[in-house]
């Protein structure tokens, strides 16, 4: 009896691991053909595309990094034309200044010249006025004496035999 205890004991035991890993097989035998291969195909994509992403997100950032690279390129250049352009337009200007006050320089020079000359010549002309006025007050002078002085004969006759004298001498 005892080892009818025994076996039945041992008996059940191995009938019950025996028909549980049976059960087991079975079950796992259908979780692998209708649920195992749906998970891992599942767990697959999901890789893929976390793997996908991750490049996605990598090429944005080196596109990202290219565009900055660029945009700082473009910045500097556009930096550059325009302090190009800034020291052309303060070339241009100084220039224009410079030109500028050398025509102001030489038309101050040239209307200068220009009054020089005709002051000038109203001090010429005024010159030859006065001396044709000076010449012709001489002669009226000189005629008004001559005149006086000649309305006498015996004055007369003095005045001529002295000039005649002056003129033999000189």
């Amino acid at each position: 009896m005892q080892l009818f205890i025994l076996g039945s004991l041992i008996t059940p035991g191995i009938g019950l691991i025996f028909w549980t890993g049976v059960v087991f097989l079975l079950l796992f035998g259908i979780l692998t053909k209708f649920a195992w291969k749906p998970i891992l195909n599942a767990i697959k994509t999901r890789e893929k595309n976390i793997s996908d992403a991750l490049a996605s997100a990598e090429g944005a950032l080196n596109d990202m990094r290219e565009l900055r690279a660029n945009n700082e390129k473009i910045l500097a250049q556009a930096r550059s034309e325009r302090d190009a352009l800034l020291k052309e337009a303060r070339e241009t200007k100084d220039s224009i200044i410079a030109e500028a006050k050398s025509k102001a320089q030489a038309e101050a020079d040239r209307i200068m010249s220009s009054a020089r000359e005709q002051i000038i010549n109203e001090k010429n002309a005024a010159v030859a006025d006065l001396k044709v006025q000076v010449a012709s007050l001489s002669i009226e002078i000189a005629e008004k004496i001559l005149k006086s002085e000649l309305a006498n004969d015996d004055k007369q006759k003095t005045l001529v035999n002295s000039l005649m004298k002056d003129v033999n001498l000189n």
